[in-house]
């Protein structure tokens, strides 16, 4: 499945770009007559990150999934720097006319506006509050926030307004907003989790190659919960026969640092996301990659995915089960097996239109 002409990009998740399913024609390099080419083919190996300019005119997407835990999400970015090689979004950037591999990593559109267009979301009278999920697709604690601010932008209109939201990050990034999030835990106006896949630092920065280490992640963890920030910790996801023998370190860890609830999502491959993980798979981890592909299917019927509501964050069979039954006991052992406290949505208060004029009602 790898190419061994095609260069590896360093600090990236992959080096596919598999063709777009909704584009009729696709493109492959042919490196044949560049072998001595040096500094071209370190430039492949060396993709910059690119940021475009994203002119959506709404932020609050909606949706009616029954195996989800939100109803209203927002993301202030599309595609993902952080490259993990697993990630279920990747798919999303083929609806902008690029691929689901490197582009997803490399070309990341930014949506500028996203606090006002928040903002602007709050004001309509139609909005009755309830929490709304920062991340729900692509982590709003990417290293493009380190630049932009939009996720901090966000929350702050959110603290104004009183709205609650729910935020998922696998970023340590989110310390630096322990003002504003700890001012939100004192109204019960946010959740915050942290997505921890693995506590082997070597296996996430192959994995996962731009997101902060398993150990800042958990130092970022503990001074959350500190300020009084409810944590939850997601175990997510779940590589049968890869990390499944973590479940009860990772949770360990996550309650020393303060977390009070957790869950887990089984991994699944949907669409271009399968030839990416099982190149990275092959490429990284050969002397697994068998056992971990059978294990996958394993928990999917035979399958690398399942697009079945109830199912698909889960998987079946015997595998799954003892999987779930695991980190049943587990959660059990360090209390983590309770809710995070009820979100406040009483306190609610419409924003100010950036106009000026008051609302009549």
């Amino acid at each position: 499945m790898t190419d061994p002409n095609r260069p590896i990009a360093t600090g990236r998740g992959t080096a596919m770009s598999p063709p777009n399913r909704f584009e009729s024609t696709s493109f492959e390099l042919d490196l044949e007559q560049l072998e001595h080419d040096d500094d071209y083919l370190d430039q492949l190996r060396r993709p910059p990150t690119e940021y475009i300019p994203d002119r959506s005119r709404t932020i609050v997407a909606e949706n009616d999934s029954p195996d989800i835990g939100f109803r209203f999400s927002m993301n202030p970015y599309r595609g993902c720097a952080h490259g993990c090689s697993y990630c279920y979004a990747r798919p999303y950037h083929e609806y902008l006319g690029l691929n689901a591999g490197l582009d997803f990593e490399t070309k990341i559109l930014v949506k500028e506006s996203a606090p006002e267009l928040f903002r602007e979301f709050l004001s309509r009278d139609a909005w009755r509050p309830e929490p709304i999920s920062l991340s729900g697709v692509t982590d709003c604690y990417q290293p493009a926030e380190r630049e932009f601010r939009l996720t901090r932008a966000c929350l702050e209109v959110a603290l104004a307004a009183r709205q609650p939201v729910t935020i998922v990050t696998k970023n340590a990034l989110i310390a630096r907003d322990l003002d504003i999030l700890s001012a939100m835990a004192a109204l019960r106006l946010v959740h915050v989790s942290f997505s921890i896949t693995t506590l082997d630092a070597d296996l996430a920065r192959v994995m996962e190659p731009r997101t902060s280490t398993p150990a800042a992640r958990l130092r970022a963890m503990k001074v959350l919960s500190k300020k009084g920030v409810p944590i939850r910790v997601m175990t997510a996801p779940i590589i049968p026969g890869l990390n499944e023998s973590e479940i009860p370190a990772l949770l360990e860890a996550a309650k020393d640092s303060g977390a009070r609830a957790a869950g887990y999502i089984m991994l699944r491959l949907p669409l271009a996301v399968e030839p990416i993980f099982l190149e990275w798979l092959e490429r990284t981890q050969p002397l697994r990659r068998t056992k971990v592909e059978h294990a996958i299917r394993q928990v999917r019927d035979g399958n690398l995915s399942d697009a079945c509501f109830g199912s698909r964050m889960s998987g079946t069979g015997v595998r799954a089960a003892q999987i779930a039954k695991l980190f049943r006991l587990f959660t059990r052992r360090f209390k983590l097996d309770g809710e995070l406290p009820e979100l406040d949505c009483s306190l609610f208060r419409p924003p100010r239109p950036v106009i000026g004029q008051l609302r009549l009602f």
